[in-house]
């Protein structure tokens, strides 16, 4: 991993959702049940249906909550409350992880199509509270999604982020193009390597990814 190419990186963005615990968590179990009810309740239609237009509108869209709105003009704040209202003692701190992020030089902030009150308690049971310099939720970008173009410029205005000067940590493949168009480093973070234009570099070990940027600013 070519670390020279973060020398210039001093503004630092952190995707949530399997970005900054793993996967294994399996904490989305637990939210995708919430949302297929929710579903079901706001449009009267069954749980096969529900799951349907569930996964349909997030592939369509970029989150369920956007086709929820844009088709059916749910509102998005009750459901945001309800779909998070989940188990967070299955997510277990990891010093690890706060160590690495905490060495970052300059300004770190999360950026998540979740809620920012739901980032908060994520982050909190991680360990990883009170590390970032801002936590901006799909709410702070008029509830328009990643990897829509306009969610970035609205949060990176909002974090006074400078693209030119950033890097994206995502583990959604779709919400690394607008990054790497604005000229951000972009970093996969997944189990396994998605090979495209503008994926840069890849990691399946965050805390090893970001050790490995502090040890050659030491060298």
């Amino acid at each position: 991993m070519p670390a020279s190419a973060f020398s210039h990186v001093c503004h630092w963005v952190f995707d949530l959702d399997h970005t900054l615990y793993p996967p294994s968590a399996r904490l989305f179990d637990q939210i995708e049940v919430r949302m297929t009810a929710y579903v079901m309740r706001a449009l009267g239609i069954d749980r096969d249906e529900a799951d349907h237009l569930r996964d349909h509108y997030w592939r369509s869209h970029g989150t369920t909550l956007a086709g929820l709105m844009q088709v059916h003009g749910i509102d998005p704040t009750p459901y945001l409350e309800d779909v998070h209202d989940i188990d967070f003692s299955v997510l277990t701190p990891d010093p690890a992880l706060r160590a690495a992020i905490a060495d970052l030089p300059g300004h770190k902030i999360v950026f998540t199509n979740g809620s920012a009150p739901y980032a908060e308690k994520v982050l909190s049971a991680r360990g990883l509270g009170g590390l970032f310099d801002g936590i901006f939720g799909v709410e702070h970008a008029d509830y328009h999604p990643k990897p829509a173009a306009r969610a970035f410029a609205t949060i990176f205005g909002l974090a006074g982020v400078d693209p030119a000067r950033a890097a994206m940590f995502e583990d959604d493949p779709r919400n690394l193009a607008v990054p790497h168009a604005l000229g951000m480093r972009t970093v996969h973070v997944a189990a396994q390597p998605e090979h495209a234009p503008h994926i840069q570099h890849h990691t399946n070990d965050l805390p090893h990814f970001l050790r490995s940027l502090r040890a050659a600013r030491h060298r």
